[in-house]
């Protein structure tokens, strides 16, 4: 599994990737692959307010459907259209092409509470 160290990391398995005050947000390869096959994606609306900790969309799979949660605070600057048709994009690319949305961070700083990528893979190997 890949865990790309620039990536920041919750306890529910999203990933960030901070761009100045732009987030790039998905889930990571361990919640795919744990997913299995991804058939369905639910993302919020281009300007929707979301609050750290709280759901903003769904992924379904064939084993589960799960909901997603603000890793931070912001509003929503874009959605990834592509996985609205193509949601097992997330199965073969979760860190590239499987990003889900975009937003204009409320708070910057909020990124530096996230997980580092080694302390994320020590979260999966606890609860493994």
């Amino acid at each position: 599994m890949d865990f790309p160290e620039e990536f920041k990391y919750t306890e529910e398995h999203e990933w960030v990737m901070v761009e100045e005050e732009i987030a790039v947000i998905g889930i990571s390869d361990f919640a795919q692959d744990a997913l299995g096959d991804v058939v369905f994606v639910e993302l919020p609306e281009v300007g929707a307010v979301l609050e750290a900790g709280k759901a903003f969309g769904v992924v379904e799979s064939v084993k589960a459907v799960s909901d997603i949660y603000a890793p931070i605070s912001g509003t929503v600057e874009e959605i990834n259209e592509d996985l609205i048709e193509a949601p097992e994009i997330i199965n073969t690319s979760p860190y590239v092409d499987g990003w889900m949305i975009k937003i204009r961070m409320t708070d910057a700083a909020d990124a530096d509470a996230l997980m580092t990528s080694d302390q994320y893979q020590a979260l999966i190997a606890e609860e493994s």
